[in-house]
């Protein structure tokens, strides 16, 4: 009896986080080892099903990066990076749209589905739902004068037409979105998920955005899990060192949502079965929180 009873515990601590939640948009960034092992992928999957039961929107947005790499490999491609970003020339890109909207986003697709939700997989070009131009970067080595380096069919972000989502939620669908946009012209741009999910939270006015991880979300100087960061310090942790390498776009993109008004941003260890209902409704969670004060 007392198991049950603790299982009911378990089922009450949740219930202010669904009255709270209740009608609300989650937009949850999908990668890294997440994606790759298999006990985590159900998991996953089963996260977001039990999200759109109980009255949340979630919406996924997913990379894919360790998919295309292994398939860039079998052709004989080499990748190059600058600045964190694949250079993506056309042959790149084709395989890059070949791997992320045929191959992973009905993947993640067919596994919500097997779980019991009704999932939609969408890519940016799909009702013109990202809009996109050719990111310029500026690269500054050993004292030289900076200069822009071509990285091809990598874009950035210029608008979000967010009526095909809203469709899909006003009818009890999960949208799954590959982060390719469409340039102006009809040209297709490979874009970064991270900074898609931000937007797209943006667009959506959503109350929350999560960012999954292959690491224990944001640490302090001495190595600890930080539960709750405020943008300020946020800031000040990028300009010490402190927040460096990898977590420092995802901390950024926490803080441009943020001001973008999204409600709260959340940072989330993806290797923890179950991280996404866990940080959402425990107090403790199992990542890092960024909010505005």
């Amino acid at each position: 009896m007392e198991n049950f009873i603790s299982k009911a515990d378990v089922l009450m601590e949740a219930l202010p986080y669904f009255r709270r939640f209740y009608g609300k948009t989650f937009v949850i960034k999908y990668g890294g080892h997440a994606m790759v092992d298999e006990d985590l992928k159900e998991s996953f999957a089963q996260d977001i099903v039990l999200l759109k039961y109980v009255g949340i929107n979630p919406v996924v947005v997913h990379g894919g990066g360790p998919q295309i790499d292994e398939v860039l490999d079998k052709m004989g491609i080499t990748s190059r990076y600058v600045r964190g970003m694949r250079v993506t020339d056309q042959a790149t890109l084709d395989i890059v749209e070949m791997v992320l909207v045929g191959k992973v986003n009905k993947e993640i697709v067919t596994l919500i589905n097997q779980h019991g939700g009704m999932a939609v997989g969408l890519s940016g070009k799909d009702g013109g739902l990202i809009l996109a131009r050719k990111m310029n970067v500026t690269v500054s080595a050993n004292g030289e004068p900076p200069e822009i380096v071509d990285i091809g069919m990598v874009g950035e972000i210029v608008g979000i037409n967010p009526l095909v989502i809203d469709s899909l939620d006003e009818n009890k669908f999960i949208p799954v979105i590959a982060p390719v946009g469409c340039g102006d012209k009809g040209e297709t741009y490979n874009i970064n998920a991270d900074l898609v999910a931000g937007e797209v939270a943006e667009a959506l006015h959503a109350e929350k955005l999560i960012l999954m991880t292959d690491v224990e979300a944001v640490k302090d100087k001495k190595g600890e899990l930080l539960s709750t960061l405020r943008v300020n310090q946020a800031r000040k942790m990028i300009q010490d060192g402190v927040v460096a390498a990898g977590m420092i776009p995802k901390v950024e993109c926490c803080i441009n949502a943020l001001k973008g008004g999204v409600e709260k941003t959340h940072i989330i260890d993806g290797r923890v079965k179950h991280a996404v209902l866990l940080e959402i409704f425990t107090k403790e969670g199992v990542g890092t929180e960024v909010v505005r004060k």
